[in-house]
């Protein structure tokens, strides 16, 4: 994914956390529970997250959160033929059936 104008190329955990409305302290137990999930670190060690990992993060916290997956069964899913894209879309398409259920009723 390229970044959009003014759009960065890394972001901070503190940024992070704001952007996903998210404890710095849950995005790093995600880290050490998700292998897809591995942000660099500068040379002070401190974690860089590019977009694909906030991709990444969004997608793990639509299963856990919307879906209600456990952490177990997220990382299951995400350990499969399953990327961040197929998140994504399911997450797309679940939302969109919530928005025609909306409009129907």
């Amino acid at each position: 994914m390229k970044p959009k104008s003014g759009e960065k190329l890394f972001y901070t955990i503190g940024e992070v956390s704001r952007l996903l409305k998210l404890k710095p302290y849950v995005l790093r137990f995600w880290e050490s529970e998700f292998e897809v999930l591995k942000p660099e670190k500068n040379k002070n060690g401190k974690r860089i997250y590019k977009n694909r990992d906030i991709e990444t993060l969004k997608s793990i916290k639509a299963l856990l959160y919307e879906k209600k997956f456990t952490i177990a069964g997220a990382r299951k899913f995400l350990s499969k033929d399953h990327g961040s894209e197929m998140v994504d879309s399911k997450y797309v398409q679940g939302e969109l059936k919530d928005i025609l259920n909306i409009l129907i009723n």
